[in-house]
């Protein structure tokens, strides 16, 4: 009888990454990448002439806020230790050259004055500086007679509004409306005004994408046509780069890629090529796309937020606008 033919012994890997992946302590020990609540800010929506909160259809969990409970969102964003609050005004009026962003009674700005009173220096208050929300034709600037942009007649616009937000109390303003120069205008204009120590976080590289569609319901936007002359073309990277660079020379002290998912490559990119911190926001259409997926049972809720921010902090982002960032705070403490 012949005996039994075995086969030969594997000789197993001397080099296993999996031995650092045995235990969650050992797999926390050596993370390359953490989201901490420090690096995360909040974007809230105040309505002119609220008395409650009014849910957002699009984006569930999400607020336009009445100035009383925008007070108890920020007070409860510095109590989870945010690193600060972007705030965006809806008003009741709008005109075509949104003069409801450079009055100092407009709501926008007193929203930023009731944040800092109730805050002090708990959080960095941060507010929108872009005319899209108080005009009546949507867009971002002022229009020639024929529709177009008015790219110049914007930034004397702009500077009014940086001026507005500045004395109302904010900490960091942040030009969103992509116009050439304006981080040069507001800078000037602050300057200027004695308000030196007023941060600018520049929407550098803001492209005109498909993932805003739940923000303009937030804002009530009276968006006609689009935004394609001012925002950048989604295909291009190398573009992002260059519009970081200029507004860094213009005296931008933090750049912001917008939107994040979709242009993660982006982040990197302006990450290596910057030597200021650099901001990306994970916006309305990734937080609804992720929210709607959750509702239907087709993902896990919970670890897809940490997941998402993670990507985004991990692709070069030092700090993270979500509208997350309160529940992430919440999650990241009991990790």
């Amino acid at each position: 009888m012949n005996d039994e033919i075995l086969p030969p012994a594997v000789a197993g890997p001397t080099v296993r990454p999996r031995r650092l992946r045995t235990t969650p302590a050992l797999r926390r020990m050596v993370a390359e990448t953490s989201v901490e609540a420090r690096q995360l800010v909040l974007p809230l929506f105040v309505r002119e002439g609220l008395d409650e909160p009014r849910p957002i259809s699009s984006m569930p969990g999400v607020v336009q806020h009445s100035r009383s409970s925008l007070r108890k969102a920020v007070a409860e964003a510095a109590e989870l230790g945010l690193g600060g609050v972007m705030l965006f005004g809806v008003p009741e009026h709008k005109d075509a050259t949104g003069s409801g962003a450079l009055d100092p009674a407009g709501i926008l700005n007193l929203a930023i004055t009731d944040v800092v009173g109730e805050v002090g220096d708990a959080l960095t208050v941060m507010s929108d500086l872009c005319l899209d929300e108080f005009t009546d034709h949507g867009h971002c600037g002022l229009l020639t007679p024929d529709g177009r942009i008015d790219n110049d007649r914007t930034l004397e616009a702009y500077a009014e509004m940086a001026r507005a937000q500045a004395h109302a109390g904010v900490d960091m303003v942040g030009p969103s409306g992509m116009m050439d120069g304006q981080v040069a205008v507001i800078r000037e204009a602050l300057d200027a005004d004695e308000h030196a120590d007023v941060s600018i976080l520049a929407y550098s590289a803001k492209y005109a994408s498909a993932f805003y569609g739940p923000f303009r319901e937030a804002v009530d936007s009276s968006l006609q046509g689009d935004r394609r002359t001012y925002q950048q073309d989604s295909a291009n990277a190398v573009e992002g780069v260059r519009e970081a660079l200029l507004d860094v020379e213009q005296g931008a002290d933090m750049v912001m890629v917008k939107p994040a998912l979709a242009y993660l490559d982006v982040v990197r990119r302006v990450r290596d090529a910057v030597d200021v911190p650099v901001a990306a926001y994970n916006i309305s259409g990734e937080y609804a796309m992720v929210e709607a997926a959750a509702a239907h049972g087709w993902i896990d809720r919970e670890p897809a937020i940490l997941e998402t921010l993670l990507s985004i902090h991990r692709a070069g982002a030092d700090v993270v606008l979500t509208y997350w960032a309160a529940e992430a705070a919440h999650l990241l403490a009991r990790r």
